[in-house]
């Protein structure tokens, strides 16, 4: 081989090596066939907290996973997490990075009230069905809350700009309405029938999704919006959606009274 032909066919290959390192190691231990991450290998768990980026209620749920085997961190959101949320989910997207640039096959994501929200949008602006092997959201307002409504309406001065953008109607909430999830991306939706902070509490429902009240299974469970990430129930759920076992519509509560 000439040469000349010899260093074309290797700096060739070497552009391709540095397109495929570009992709990211998303595609490390996924299905060729789908594009997607193999669900019989859990990865790393990421919990993106809610309005106001408190960790606390889920560092308890990353705990609860860890004790069950699994590697779990909780996201740190930019600012004080009343920002706008896609920046947010650019923030998300910088861990799913530093997770499989560390060697996770791929990620299961939690989002928590609004960090459901910011979870959706990652999806969206970063082809996250190509990292993600499952999604839970917990009480998440995938359609936006009452509370978010009232205060850009009646308090725009007092409501951030997540709250603005968590109002139902707002752009960015109709521009997520008009895209449907990825084909073949689980996602279980978990809320409370007891929620006083997103009203209405179906606003978690998302089409596409595996959508589980918890009160459809335990009709007498009373969990607050803020129990959400601690209560037993949801525990086991989330643990149950998580393993190596395809996910599916739980049809029993999985805490005896």
């Amino acid at each position: 081989m000439a040469p000349r032909r010899r260093i074309a066919i290797i700096a060739a290959a070497v552009v391709v090596l540095a397109v495929l390192a570009g992709l990211g190691v998303r595609l490390l231990g996924g299905d060729s066939r789908s594009g997607r991450p193999d669900q019989a290998i859990p990865g790393t768990v990421l919990l993106v907290p809610g309005y106001g980026g408190s960790q606390a209620a889920l560092s308890r749920l990353a705990q609860r996973l860890a004790a069950a085997g699994r590697v779990a961190r909780v996201v740190a959101l930019p600012g004080d997490g009343t920002g706008d949320l896609l920046v947010q989910a650019d923030a998300l997207e910088d861990a799913v990075r530093t997770a499989l640039g560390s060697g996770a096959p791929s990620v299961d994501v939690i989002g928590y009230s609004a960090g459901g929200v910011v979870t959706r949008l990652w999806v969206r602006r970063h082809e996250g069905a190509t990292a993600a092997r499952r999604i839970v959201t917990l009480g998440s307002p995938l359609h936006g809350a009452r509370i978010a409504g009232i205060g850009s309406a009646l308090a725009p001065d007092a409501c951030p700009t997540a709250c603005r953008q968590l109002a139902p109607g707002s752009a960015v909430l109709n521009d997520l309405a008009g895209d449907p999830l990825p084909p073949g991306l689980p996602w279980l939706s978990i809320w409370t029938e007891n929620d006083q902070t997103v009203q209405p509490p179906e606003s978690a429902r998302l089409d596409g999704a595996v959508n589980v009240p918890v009160q459809s299974l335990c009709p007498g469970a009373v969990i607050s919006h803020g129990e959400l990430p601690t209560d037993p129930v949801v525990t086991a759920l989330v643990l149950r959606a998580l393993g190596p076992a395809p996910l599916a519509a739980p049809d029993a509560c999985p805490v005896s009274s």
